[in-house]
């Protein structure tokens, strides 16, 4: 694919949407189940009479129902429901109905649908339906890919005359505008890409659920049963009220307590796109809550979105919610490393492991109040193609996104990112808030050219550098030359309680070991499970309180999120974000006589990634000129020098196929024929290069604690394991290579945790010579 520089100019323009709002009576015949038609079924049950089976114009009329109710959100649930309509119509043909009868092999029933929606509507709305429909199973192909589906001499097809007898009456163009007004992207072709994308999520997501319905043999299925947002909203309050009423006075507290007033009063400005700046500290996690369900409660907005940029980090944060807003409040943890299609193989039927599991459910459509997940979940999800991946998407509409460390979105990624972001809250009513202790150089009022259209007056905390020079507790040096692993390990000799972050799970475990008989020494990296890292955690916080020597090594996955307070900190050279996130590891609580120590330096037995180069380039300058490299004005130098001064190639380039593939380009050079490259798109789109896998580690915390073998046991017994079983079972993963997993697996080192799940959960060997219990997964 050629690969156009992003100017408007050079893009021929795209065929319009009627972008007005339509304001005729929205009500149109629709299908029944007539007599004759009964003959005609979208699914069978094996086993039962015909008269058990679902009528095809019931499947459709149903399916376009409960599209047309999702679109309805942003404004689009007519040309949803069109699609649901349209896209079993095939299923009409006498091959479907054979394959139904066991009399034959399965046969294309999406293209069907696609071809009645091309021959029947005009570009952009005929394409877009063609798009969706014959995607909603296999999902989103390449324009070319469409184009031979669309062709009859390239693909045929079993001929399925007789469907307008199953399905409502085509309505016309008139009535598929929507009911709120559109603006278009400065991005050519954008906005319709992402169109197609939602009104597809709507799709797949109102097939699964009525799929799930039929089989499940009961109407409707139950999906919901949490506390409303406003519920919500009352207990955050009350435990807010009762953590303010138990907090000593403290510049640290009162800072606390004043960026939550703020909050609660912004909350009253319309959605849209925010920024919540405050520095490590001043209690962003339970304000940036309190925002998002006050915000949620006055606007009349669904659901809140927690976005972290760190696996590692999401189950603190959910843990603190479900604290703060009780157990049963419906909060989801969703992310990459543990995703519940892969992990249940979840097929096009819609049919999952366990129908009586509302969290493994919500976890396919993020149908629930509060959602917690990871950037990696959600910005690949937007640019996604799969079904199990886009069927949550529409409910991003109307809802508060709030973006945690938004610094940390990777540059190659950047401005498709920042297109995403400004789309939802334009024409989908979501509010995004930015949210960080160094808000980057995002908005285009910053001098960034493609940046986000938001401006200080969306700032929701109370003067962001007044704040800083408040909550100032460390001093921050930078090493000069190359600084050896026996340098530090010296310095941990002379200071019993320290931390130190690395770059990489190699580098912690090697300077670890040249630590590790100091008494209070541990170990913390992605190679140990999400329990024993929180085991270990607890007990450094218990010795901290007590006074005891506790000297950490950790990667970064300490940095954000975490709770813990010592008095030096050394960071290994990265951006100056990341060493603003270490020093809000350091006198945390302003607790020093002094300023605590923040120590910057260069590995000289573990150079720095390649992927750090550019952050770290841009940070080595501004330590080198300012006093203080943690203040806004040091900040927002620092943000310049990795934004600012590299080419726009910097900020949409991932690679595809081994080359770099611009995605925004790639959109915008087929903005007229709408035939938009969605299948290359989500294979380029990768915020995280090297792909990890999960294996199950049935880590003990004691010698006599069996919980993790017994859990396994467990789901191993049960011909269905339950979907709450296998959430527990995120406490016990570690992410590998997948040529490390392939290879333990053909060593027999590997099984399954159940037939069901295949190859996508492994569990390793119960004598756990592989897993060191200091340092976790032996690599």
């Amino acid at each position: 694919m050629a690969r156009l520089p992003l100017r408007a100019a050079d893009v021929p323009a795209a065929p319009m949407i009627v972008w007005h709002e339509r304001t005729d009576d929205r009500e149109a015949p629709r299908a029944g189940t007539a007599a004759g038609m009964t003959s005609i079924y979208a699914h069978s049950v094996p086993g039962q009479p015909v008269t058990q089976w679902e009528p095809l114009a019931d499947h459709l009329s149903r399916v376009g129902e409960i599209a047309a109710r999702f679109a309805d959100v942003f404004g689009w649930g007519e040309l949803a429901r069109l699609a649901g309509t349209l896209h079993d119509v095939g299923k009409a043909s006498k091959a479907f109905q054979a394959y139904l009868h066991a009399q034959a092999p399965s046969c294309d029933h999406s293209t069907a649908g696609a071809r009645v929606a091309v021959a029947e509507y005009p570009l952009p709305l005929g394409r877009m339906l063609a798009t969706i429909i014959a995607g909603h199973h296999a999902g989103l192909d390449d324009g070319d890919g469409i184009d031979s589906r669309l062709d009859p001499s390239q693909r045929d097809i079993p001929a399925f005359e007789g469907w307008r007898s199953h399905a409502a009456p085509l309505p016309p163009m008139a009535r598929l505008v929507p009911t709120r007004r559109f603006a278009q992207s400065a991005v050519p072709g954008f906005t319709h890409a992402f169109l197609t994308r939602m009104l597809f999520s709507c799709l797949v997501d109102a097939d699964f659920l009525e799929t799930e319905r039929f089989y499940a043999g009961a109407r409707p299925v139950s999906r919901g049963g949490y506390p409303t947002i406003a519920v919500l909203q009352a207990r955050l309050r009350a435990h807010l009220d009762g953590l303010s009423a138990r907090a000593r006075p403290s510049p640290v507290n009162a800072v606390r307590a004043e960026v939550l007033a703020a909050v609660r009063e912004r909350a009253a400005l319309a959605p849209g796109l925010f920024t919540l700046t405050v520095p490590t500290g001043g209690g962003k996690t339970l304000a940036s809550l309190s925002f998002a369900l006050d915000h949620a409660v006055g606007h009349g907005l669904r659901r809140v979105v927690h976005v972290a940029p760190f696996t590692a980090i999401i189950e603190q944060t959910a843990a603190v919610f479900r604290t703060a807003l009780e157990e049963e409040a419906g909060v989801l943890e969703h992310h990459a490393t543990f995703d519940w299609q892969a992990a249940g193989r979840i097929g096009d039927d819609g049919i999952g492991l366990d129908p009586a599991s509302r969290l493994r459910r919500a976890a396919e459509n993020w149908d629930a109040p509060v959602v917690v997940t990871t950037a990696v979940q959600l910005f690949e999800s937007l640019f996604a193609n799969r079904t199990s991946r886009c069927r949550k998407l529409h409910n991003l509409a109307g809802s508060v996104i709030v973006l945690d460390e938004a610094q940390a979105m990777p540059l190659p990624l950047l401005r498709s990112c920042l297109a995403a972001i400004e789309e939802l809250a334009r024409n989908y009513g979501a509010s995004v808030v930015l949210c960080t202790a160094t808000q980057p150089a995002l908005r285009q009022v910053d001098g960034f050219e493609a940046g986000l259209p938001v401006d200080d007056t969306r700032e929701l905390a109370p003067d962001p550098p007044r704040l800083y020079r408040v909550l100032r507790r460390v001093a921050v040096e930078r090493l000069a030359g190359l600084t050896p692993d026996e340098t530090v390990a010296r310095r941990f000799v002379e200071v019993p309680q320290m931390l130190c972050i690395v770059n990489s799970r190699r580098h912690a475990k090697a300077l670890f070991d040249r630590i590790a008989s100091l008494p209070g020494a541990v170990h913390l990296s992605t190679l140990m499970c999400p329990r024993h890292r929180r085991a270990v955690l607890n007990a450094a916080r218990a010795s901290l309180r007590d006074g005891a020597p506790v000297r950490i090594v950790s990667t970064s996955l300490i940095e954000a999120g975490v709770d813990i307070d010592l008095p030096e900190v050394w960071r290994a050279t990265a951006g100056l974000d990341a060493v603003a996130q270490a020093a809000g590891r350091c006198n945390r609580e302003g607790a020093l006589a002094g300023a605590g120590r923040v120590v910057v330096f260069e590995p000289a037995d573990a150079p720095p990634p390649r992927e750090l180069d550019a952050f770290r380039h841009a940070a080595e300058e501004v330590l080198r000129t300012h006093a203080d490299p943690l203040a806004p004005d040091a900040i927002r130098a620092y943000f310049r020098g990795v934004y600012w001064r590299k080419g726009p190639h910097l900020f949409d380039s991932p690679r595809l196929d081994g080359d770099t593939w611009p995605i925004l380009p790639a959109i915008a050079e087929r903005a007229r024929t709408q035939a938009f490259p969605f299948d290359s798109i989500a294979r380029a789109f990768r915020l995280i290069d090297d792909t990890m896998e999960p294996v199950i580690v049935p880590w003990p915390a004691s010698p006599d604690d069996d919980r993790a073998q017994t859990l396994l046991s467990r789901i191993a017994a049960m011909d269905r394991p339950l979907g709450d079983d296998l959430r527990r079972l995120q406490a016990y993963v570690v992410p590998v290579p997948p040529t490390l997993r392939a290879r333990w697996l053909a060593l027999g080192r590997l099984r399954p945790v159940h037939p069901l799940l295949e190859g996508a959960l492994l569990r390793l060997d119960d004598d756990m010579d592989f897993y060191d219990p200091r340092t976790g997964l032996r690599l």
